[in-house]
């Protein structure tokens, strides 16, 4: 190792920092550990050949209905010559190669800039950052996927050629067979022989029949396992001796287990045991449901050490925060005076907690056998989930080893570890087997929620109409900096005063000579974390709906005033331009019941326009959604078609609903009855175009959420006259 001077420990600025760079600075080296069944032959840590010929891909993302588990396999699989009816994928094992440091870019929006860049990878992979988030799988592992499928594609030709006596790179691949002239061999009679040679360097990346699957529609990979049942998710894990748990915990906030009736419990037909912890109870029976069903009869009651957090204490604190000095977060130009005086366009905006709502609610099983404590959930932060098992199980990391299984949805809550810990302590409270499965009730109660937040939004005009001068100021908890505290190593180290979780999405693509965006930093009581789009969700909103109150005043037309502004930004502009022509644009005038919006995230860009009205009993009704989207080339269409799909829904859900109110420390709504979540019957039409682009792959997972609710409020401005500042879009909210 080389000889560190004290310069050297403290390059990067701060000891706490410095620590972290001659940590980096130590020299490892990882090693694949994918598992091998008889009659497979590894080729790295990516890929697996049967000599049956089938072909598995170890994927490091966590499946959640997103579509990794097929995209990463179809990059690996055009590399390799692979037929795609031969390929399969597994979860790849814990090991830094697969680290994600993408995702930490991307998920905590630059929470993490004092680490030096050169250190980030290296920070990752000793953190065992195997991140599934910040729409990062295949910006972050195309090029792994790549090039393992080239490096085995080689090695079969090696072996092949060998046995021909040819050269390797006259040979070619083509549906699971190496071919040279009218010669074949299947890559399952090559494959133990492959192993044995030598990767070339350089690598063949592209060719000698590579680069047939990239681009196509192929059908998902994990689709028939869901439709004929046999996907495995953490509910459905069934261990010998397993027993069944539910949970009730406390109210929001430093809630304490004071009593609970056990006699009554007991009397409920398979209740086993009663674990009893500081801020949560849970029944233990030989089902779910008779554990769910003495939960109720425990009638558990809890104290609280300060006052019970309400939705009006919650807004008191955003509206305290916003008297505060914030934190400037962006900058350009020179404000000055521009925005003192009369004449400054203002509006306050604001978003309630946001509700994940996936279909599967929180669940981990544990057991602990033999030292070793084995964790089976669905989990996009596996590491995390595994120092919080180890942690409550009062045994080392090296101890635990977590499987993760397929996600029924998650949104952004699967990132968070606190069923793993719960479920850990419940394998070794009870010494044997539990499966831990939170109801829909406790799903929502002690949901991670998306944070609430108030913006007040300045702007004035200058004599053309343009924006001169642009002020935002954003009232939300420091979000980012807790979810880093939950799910990072040394958190503390590596976070500074700013937070940019919070307000990301909110500098907007529009060339405005003066602007400003501070955070104002709230302390709301209730815990919050990431759904799905983060701050984007609500900093578009924001955005895109003052901006169209600036194109009202300044009496123009609000797509020409948005594309007027967009200076050199065209692959916004033409998604913008795109979706005007697809939609049928009238130029939202009054009683048109049309609304824009556009936005860029992840590297990807979206334009959408809406057609709403309010309906019976104030409740707006939304006809169409059109998206124009440009994501650079596609791994897959259908995927990112399905992606952007299901983000419009999500984004209309949160735009209607999906959120709740607190009341002494309880959330108002208590399943998907409260939610308002948009059924069948209130889906409008969707339309999505993609914009033909040959830029790298964006991402697409988040990229159909933040434009939504902004489009659809301006279109209901447009229909009724009336402007809905506050998410979810309710008259009077």
């Amino acid at each position: 190792m080389k000889t560190l001077d004290r310069r050297k420990v403290l390059i990067g600025g701060g000891a706490g920092v410095g620590l972290v760079v001659a940590w980096g600075l130590w020299p490892r080296h990882y090693a694949p550990n994918l598992a091998v069944a008889p009659g497979e032959t590894a080729f790295g840590a990516w890929l697996k050949i049967g000599d049956d010929g089938h072909v598995t891909v170890a994927v490091p993302q966590l499946e959640h209905g997103q579509g990794v588990y097929t995209a990463l396999a179809q990059i690996v699989a055009d590399e390799l010559g692979a037929d795609w009816r031969t390929v399969g994928v597994e979860a790849a094992p814990a090991n830094p190669l697969y680290a994600n440091p993408l995702a930490l870019d991307e998920l905590f929006e630059g929470t993490l800039s004092r680490l030096p860049e050169a250190l980030e990878q290296d920070f990752a992979a000793r953190a065992g950052m195997m991140l599934t988030g910040g729409s990062t799988s295949v910006r972050m592992f195309e090029d792994d996927c790549r090039t393992a499928g080239a490096a085995a594609r080689a090695l079969l030709c090696k072996a092949a050629a060998r046995r021909w006596n040819v050269a390797w790179t006259d040979c070619t691949v083509e549906a699971g067979f190496v071919r040279h002239g009218d010669q074949r061999l299947r890559f399952a009679e090559l494959a133990a022989a492959a192993a044995g040679e030598t990767v070339p360097d350089p690598l063949p990346i592209g060719v000698q029949g590579a680069g047939k699957l990239v681009g196509r529609s192929l059908p998902r990979i994990d689709v028939p396992a869901k439709v004929d049942g046999s996907a495995g998710f953490a509910g459905d894990i069934r261990l010998p001796d397993m027993v069944h748990a539910a949970i009730r915990q406390g109210p929001i906030g430093d809630a304490r287990l004071v009593s609970v009736d056990r006699a009554a419990a007991d009397r409920i037909r398979g209740v086993l045991a009663v674990v009893t912890n500081p801020g949560w109870v849970a029944a233990v029976a030989t089902t779910w449901w008779a554990a769910n069903r003495a939960l109720d009869a425990l009638a558990p009651k809890f104290a609280m050490d300060g006052p019970l957090v309400d939705s009006a204490s919650i807004a008191r604190s955003l509206d305290a925060a916003l008297e505060r000095p914030g934190v400037r977060m962006a900058a350009v130009g020179d404000i000055g005076t521009l925005l003192e005086g009369g004449g400054v366009v203002t509006a306050d905006y604001g978003t309630g907690l946001g509700v994940h709502a996936a279909l599967e609610t929180q669940c981990a099983a544990a057991a602990f056998r033999d030292g070793r404590l084995e964790i089976w959930m669905p989990t996009a932060a596996p590491a995390a989930a595994r120092r919080a098992a180890a942690k409550a199980a009062g045994v080392s990391e090296g101890a635990v080893v977590v499987h993760p299984t397929l996600g029924g949805g998650g949104f952004g809550a699967t990132l968070e570890p606190l069923v793993a810990e719960q479920a850990a302590l419940l394998a070794m409270r009870l010494k044997r087997p539990v499966n831990l499965v939170w109801s829909r009730g406790e799903d929502v109660r002690h949901d991670r929620f998306r944070p609430p937040a108030k913006a007040r939004m300045r702007a004035r005009l200058s004599s053309n109409g343009a924006i001169a001068a642009w002020d935002a100021r954003i009232a939300a908890p420091a979000t980012g900096h807790a979810l880093a505290r939950r799910l990072l190593p040394g958190a503390g180290l590596l976070t500074g005063a700013k937070d940019p979780y919070a307000v990301a999405g909110a500098l907007p693509p529009y060339r405005i000579p003066a602007l400003a965006i501070d955070h104002h930093v709230a302390d709301i009581g209730v815990p919050t974390g990431h759904l799905r789009g983060g701050a984007h969700g609500y900093t578009c909103f924001f955005t895109e709906c003052f901006l169209d109150e600036l194109a009202r005043v300044a009496g123009t037309e609000p797509l020409s005033y948005r594309i007027g502004m967009l200076g050199g930004d065209a692959r916004l502009a033409r998604c913008l331009t795109t979706v005007a022509a697809l939609g049928g644009w009238d130029g939202g005038a009054p009683g048109t019941g049309q609304g824009i919006a556009c936005h860029s995230v992840r590297g990807s860009h979206i334009a959408v326009l809406a057609e709403a009205e309010m309906g019976e009993g104030g409740i707006p009704r939304v006809e169409r959604l059109v998206a124009a989207v440009d994501c650079g080339r596609t791994i897959n269409p259908d995927l990112a078609l399905q992606q952007i799909e299901g983000g419009l829904i999500f984004g209309l859900a949160h735009a209607l609903g999906a959120s709740t109110g607190v009341s002494e420390g309880r959330t108002d709504a208590r399943g998907f009855a409260g939610l308002h979540l948009p059924r069948l019957a209130d889906t409008p039409d969707i339309i999505v175009q993609f914009v033909p682009s040959d830029e790298p792959p964006g991402g697409v997972g988040e990229l159909g959420v933040p434009a939504v609710a902004p489009a659809i409020a301006n279109a209901l401005h447009a229909a009724s006259g009336m402007r809905l500042r506050h998410l979810p879009l309710r008259p009077g909210a």
